[in-house]
C-alpha cells in the first residue's frame, strides 16, 4: 500500500473470474462461503492469481468496495467506499453523521495503524443539558435530537485515510455513495424496520421526515429510495475533502439546523475538529499476533485483558461448562477495569501498562474460584472516585494483502433521529456514550465514573474493537456492530480463528456475553450449550439470560498455505454479503 502521488486516470479494470484457456490461471473453481447470502465462486489461487475479499452488512456496499478496487484502488480506498454506500443504504447503523475506529496494516512496509475517528463532545456540553428537573438522567435528550449528537468524525476520517494511505483521490472512492444517493436503492428490510420503530421521534423533526416519510409515507419494500440531499454533501467533501464538510456551506446549514432545534453546536466545534492515527494495541495469544483498537476504544484494552488472563489456561481440555466459566470471569474482569479506567487518551491519564500487562493478568487469574463464579460485588468498585446498538462493520483484504478492519456508529439505531436541515446528514446519538450522569448506565447499560465524563473537545468512549489477528500460516480481519457485545464478540472470534474455524463458522457461532454489570450471563437465544451444561453453570452461581439482539459480524480469512482468501457476513443479517473475486 503507497500513498497517492498522481491522480489515477479513472480507467476501469475488469473484474472477472479466470476465462477458460488463459495461460496464467488455472480453471478449477471451488465453492466457497456459504450462508444467508448463498455460494459464491472464487478461483483456485496459483502464484499469479489474485484475489480480494469484502464482507460488509449489505451487499450494495460490497460492490461499491468492488468497483473502487476495479478502478485500482487499494484495501483503504475500498473501505472507504464501502463506509460511504452503507451512509445512504444503511444510516440506521452508521453514517457520514457518526464516527469510525479503524486498523490499517500495509503490506509493503509491514506497518500496522490505526485511525480514530470518534466523535467528540461541542465545547457547550453541559449535564444539565442531560438531567431531568430531579436530577435524574434524562434518557430522551441523550439520545434524541441534536443535545444527543457529538461532533462527526466520519468524513475527516476517511478524508485522512484517502490522503495518507490510499491510492486514488477521494473523489473516485466517494463515487458509488452518490450515485447510490442520487439514481437510489431498494431500502433493506432492517431500514423499513428501523424507520417504523422511530417513527415517532424522526416525524419530531422537519428535515428527519422528510428523509425518512418521502410525500409523508413510510417507504415500503420495492420502493425506490433516494437522499439527494446527502449526495451533495459528499459532492462538497470529494470536491474539498475534509473542509467541504467541516467548513463552509455544509458546516454552516449543520450548525444553523442543530442550534433552531436546541443543540448547541458551533462553526469553531466543527473547524476544530481532526482525525487522529494513534498505535495500535499488540499482543501475542496462543502462537498469533492481535492487533486490535487503542482508547478512545475500550474494546482493544478489554480484549487484550481477557486473552492475557486466559493465556496460560488449557481451555480444549476443559469441559464446555468450565470453559465458558473462564471466558466468562475473564469478561467480567476485564469489563470492570473498563468501567474504571479507559477514556480518551488526550484527556484522560490510563494504566495501560497495568491493564495490558501479563503480570496484572496472573492477578486476575488467581482471584477466579475454579468451580463457583464470582459475584461483581465481590470486586472492588467499579466508579472511579470523583473529583468526582446500532453500528456496523466492514472487513477488507485486497489482492497485494493490504487490510483494513473498520467498525463505523451512529450509536443506537438511526442515530439521534435528527437529520441536519438540508445536509441530508443524520446525526450520531454518540453523547450517550459518556458517562453524562456518573454512576448511572447508559443504553447499552455500561457504567462509567469521571474518566469518561463529558468535557468540550473530548471523544467518548467506544466499545468498537476493530481488529486482525496473524499467524504464521492464516490471519483473519474480524469485527462486529453490537454495543456492549462488540468486545465479547470479537475476543470469541478471535478464539475460534485460533481454534481453527473459518470465516462463516466464525460469524455463525453462538455467542456468549458479560459485562460486569448487570451480574449475567446473557447466551444468545437458541444456542446450541446442552442443558446439563447450562445446568452447572447455574450451580456454579450463575444467572443466565437468553438475548436475542447480537451483532452483524463481518469476517474475512485469508489461508497462506493454500493462497484462499474466504469472506462471511452474519447469518442473522439477510442483507449482509461476504465476497470474494479474483482481480487483475
Amino acid at each position: 500500500m503507497t500513498a497517492r502521488n498522481t491522480p489515477h486516470d479513472g480507467a476501469e479494470t475488469a473484474r472477472r473470474l479466470p476465462a477458460s484457456g488463459a495461460p496464467r490461471w488455472r480453471r478449477t473453481l471451488l465453492a466457497l462461503v456459504i450462508g444467508s447470502f448463498g455460494v459464491l465462486a472464487q478461483a483456485q489461487d496459483t502464484a499469479a492469481t489474485k484475489t480480494a475479499a469484502i464482507a460488509s452488512a449489505n451487499a450494495l456496499a460490497t460492490e461499491a468496495g468492488f468497483e473502487v478496487l476495479s478502478r485500482g484502488g487499494n484495501a483503504v480506498d475500498a473501505a472507504i467506499a464501502v463506509g460511504t454506500a452503507l451512509s445512504v443504504v444503511q444510516p440506521e447503523g452508521s453514517g457520514m453523521g457518526g464516527g469510525f475506529l479503524a486498523v490499517i496494516h500495509d503490506a509493503a512496509t509491514g506497518k500496522n495503524t490505526f485511525i480514530d475517528a470518534r466523535e467528540m463532545a461541542p465545547q457547550a456540553v453541559s449535564e444539565k443539558d442531560y438531567l431531568k428537573a430531579d436530577g435524574t438522567p434524562n434518557r430522551d435528550t441523550s439520545l434524541n435530537g441534536p443535545l444527543a449528537a457529538g461532533i462527526p468524525g466520519m468524513p475527516a476520517g476517511l478524508a485522512y485515510m484517502a490522503g495518507k494511505y490510499g491510492k486514488l483521490p477521494l473523489a473516485e472512492s466517494l463515487r458509488p455513495a452518490i450515485r447510490l444517493a442520487e439514481q437510489g436503492f431498494r431500502p433493506s428490510g432492517a431500514l423499513l424496520r428501523s424507520i417504523e420503530h422511530k417513527a415517532d421521534v424522526l416525524r419530531r423533526y422537519p428535515a428527519s421526515a422528510a428523509k425518512f416519510f418521502p410525500g409523508g409515507k413510510a417507504p415500503q419494500a420495492g420502493d425506490l429510495f433516494r437522499d439527494p440531499d446527502q449526495a451533495r454533501t459528499l459532492k462538497a467533501l470529494a470536491e474539498k475533502g475534509a473542509d467541504g464538510f467541516y467548513k463552509g456551506a455544509v458546516a454552516k446549514e449543520l450548525v444553523k439546523s442543530v442550534r433552531a432545534a436546541g443543540g448547541t453546536w458551533t462553526l469553531a466545534d466543527l473547524a476544530a475538529y481532526r482525525a487522529k492515527e494513534r498505535q495500535p494495541i499488540v499482543l501475542d495469544y496462543a502462537g498469533y499476533k492481535v492487533i486490535t483498537a487503542p482508547p478512545p476504544s475500550s474494546g482493544g484494552v478489554a480484549v487484550a485483558e481477557m486473552l492475557n488472563i486466559l493465556a496460560p489456561l488449557d481451555l480444549k481440555s476443559m469441559d464446555e461448562a468450565h470453559r465458558i466459566h473462564y471466558l466468562v470471569e475473564a469478561m467480567r474482569r476485564a469489563f470492570r477495569d473498563h468501567n474504571e479506567y479507559l477514556g480518551d487518551p488526550d484527556f484522560v491519564k490510563m494504566p495501560l501498562d497495568m491493564l495490558l500487562s501479563p503480570y496484572y493478568a496472573d492477578g486476575l487469574r488467581q482471584s477466579i474460584l475454579p468451580d463457583q463464579a464470582t459475584k461483581s460485588a465481590w470486586l472492588p468498585s467499579v466508579q472511579a472516585k470523583a473529583p468526582g446498538m446500532h453500528t456496523t462493520h466492514y472487513s477488507v483484504i485486497d489482492k497485494d494483502g493490504n487490510m483494513v478492519s473498520m467498525t463505523a456508529t451512529v450509536n443506537t439505531t438511526l442515530g439521534s433521529s435528527f437529520v441536519a436541515g438540508r445536509t441530508g446528514i443524520l446525526l450520531n446519538n454518540e453523547m450517550d456514550d459518556f458517562a453524562l450522569v456518573s454512576g448511572q448506565p447508559n443504553a447499552f447499560g455500561l457504567i462509567g465514573g469521571s474518566a469518561n465524563a463529558p468535557v468540550g473537545g473530548k471523544r467518548m468512549l467506544s466499545s468498537m474493537t476493530p481488529s486482525f489477528v496473524i499467524g504464521k500460516d492464516r490471519l483473519a480481519v474480524i469485527g462486529s456492530p453490537g454495543g456492549s457485545t462488540i468486545i465479547t464478540q470479537v475476543f470469541g472470534a478471535i478464539l475460534a480463528f485460533i481454534d481453527g474455524k473459518d470465516a462463516g463458522q466464525i460469524t455463525a457461532q453462538k455467542r456468549i456475553h458479560h459485562q460486569f454489570l448487570p451480574d449475567r450471563v446473557d447466551i444468545e437465544k437458541g444456542s446450541d450449550i446442552p442443558a446439563d451444561v447450562l445446568a452447572k453453570l447455574k450451580a456454579m452461581g450463575y444467572e443466565i439470560n437468553d438475548r436475542e439482539s447480537w451483532g452483524n459480524m463481518n469476517v474475512v480469512v485469508w489461508d497462506k498455505v493454500t493462497n484462499v482468501k474466504t469472506a462471511a457476513s452474519d447469518p442473522r443479517n439477510p442483507d449482509g454479503l461476504g465476497k470474494v473475486e479474483a482481480m487483475h
